[in-house]
């Protein structure tokens, strides 16, 4: 984390958390100039989005030659691995919402746009080192099947991803568990998002058994990848606002990470007006930022929802967030996070003159959705404008439109194509979402999956037998 001794961008990439169990953030933020941004909007126009992203993605790494970056910025976003050439690309919606489309990627999820760029990372990385990584990564829908097909053929990759048992959409357990790969480790949880997360934490905090089998990380407490999140949100205002003027975004989010990424945006200096974060009835998150007060729910507080994604009570990213809020006086985030947090169960910032100053300082408002929401939102933007959005997406546009404002573009980002969740996209319009064909039979096939309980131990033991043999 920040205050602390400087650490390389590559070492970073392959630590994931820090040796204290906090979050790695640069010591400040990047704040190109003018010139730089009028030169990103001219590589975007002409080299496309990996000549952005190498543009970007340069101001936060200090250790890989330029060339090589550029090289694998290149490798990870092109029209062979996305959809379609533009990568990122926008639409009007009929109400004036404008959406960054950010699914066009090999699962259809938005997690896609970072982890490409981490397969590449970690291969390239691991390369030069001569080394190998063990992958511990926790998912609640789409990180998961994002991580393991970016990994998928790696040299020197192996990964273990955690998931809340049932608690995931029948595509999305089959995305990822009929990968047939000695390399990919599914393991189901009995519990939610919050408990693999704990987890996963808890393995890394054994700092001599991250060590021995050379463990790493692929969710968004990986810097690297949220570096890598920042892009798009740069893309997209250049896309919706030619002129440089200011937009704003609506983001979908459990974890914080994909907000986390706009909120960098914004620090570099991309002119977002208002950050407009949606949950869904899992809205710890929301209640923060219209009170002050964050408090995690207990697991059985934690329900099951038709935007099972955000289903999460701990936000990870959300320290690095509050790091920022509180002037990046780490002292004080280690007193709330390791200890208000987990005696009481919240800590309460709304008196504080930090928080007065949240909307105007960092731009944050907030709001959550329902199912029936959700259902609305769906049907209405099919119905208007012929396009089918996902239910994470929906909450995202039912909040949206509670915050528009005249002369300001508000752009949600979209979090994953309809095809995962077909359930709810045909309770809304009473039809199936359209199945690519690439995803044609993929509920038929074998599953390969680990069932494991709350148990670090057991944890530790799969991983070690599996390494070890």
């Amino acid at each position: 984390m920040a205050g602390e001794p400087p650490v390389g961008f590559s070492d970073i990439l392959l630590e994931g958390l820090a040796p204290d169990g906090g979050l790695y953030l640069p010591d400040s933020y990047p704040r190109p100039d003018a010139a730089w941004f009028a030169e990103g909007r001219r590589l975007l126009a002409d080299g496309g989005y990996a000549a952005l992203a190498h543009a970007v993605l340069s101001l936060f790494t200090d250790d890989i030659p330029g060339d090589d970056l550029r090289a694998l910025c290149g490798r990870a976003y092109n029209d062979r691995v996305f959809a379609t050439p533009d990568i990122v690309p926008v639409s009007r919606l009929r109400d004036g919402l404008w959406l960054a489309h950010l699914s066009d990627g090999p699962t259809a999820a938005f997690k896609d746009l970072a982890m490409q760029m981490l397969g590449q990372l970690f291969e390239y990385e691991l390369g030069r080192r001569g080394a190998s990584l063990n992958i511990l990564g926790a998912t609640s829908g789409d990180t998961g099947s994002a991580a393991e097909y970016a990994m998928l053929g790696r040299r020197g990759v192996r990964v273990f991803m955690l998931t809340p048992a049932g608690r995931m959409t029948p595509f999305q357990q089959a995305q990822m568990f009929t990968l047939d790969d000695p390399a990919i480790v599914n393991v189901a949880v009995d519990g939610v998002f919050d408990d693999c997360q704990d987890l996963v934490k808890e393995v890394f905090c054994d700092l001599d058994f991250k060590a021995r089998y050379h463990l790493g990380a692929v969710n968004s407490i990986n810097w690297a990848r949220l570096a890598a999140q920042v892009v798009y949100y740069v893309a997209a205002w250049m896309r919706v606002a030619p002129d440089g003027g200011p937009v704003s975004f609506c983001v979908p989010t459990g974890n914080f990470g994909n907000i986390c990424a706009a909120h960098i945006a914004r620090e570099m200096g991309v002119p977002i007006d208002r950050l407009v974060l949606a949950t869904n009835e899992n809205n710890v998150l929301d209640e923060f930022f219209r009170t002050g007060i964050y408090r995690v729910r207990d697991t059985d507080e934690t329900v099951a929802t038709s935007s099972p994604s955000m289903d999460i009570s701990k936000a990870s990213n959300f320290e690095r967030f509050i790091f920022d809020l509180l002037g990046r006086d780490g002292a004080r985030v280690r007193e709330l996070f390791g200890e208000e947090l987990p005696s009481r169960g919240f800590f309460d910032l709304s008196g504080t003159d930090e928080f007065a100053s949240i909307r105007q300082r960092f731009g944050f408002v907030s709001g959550s959705s329902t199912h029936a929401d959700r259902l609305a939102a769906i049907a209405s933007v099919w119905e208007s404008d012929g396009v089918m959005i996902d239910p994470h997406t929906a909450d995202g546009v039912t909040v949206a439109r509670r915050d528009l404002a005249d002369g300001v573009p508000m752009i949600v980002t979209e979090t994953a194509l309809p095809v995962k969740f077909e359930a709810t996209i045909r309770e809304a319009i009473g039809r199936a979402p359209e199945t690519p064909p690439r995803f044609a039979g993929l509920e038929g096939r074998p599953r390969h999956v680990v069932s494991l309980g709350r148990d670090v131990g057991a944890l530790k033991a799969l991983i070690a037998g599996t390494v070890d043999n």
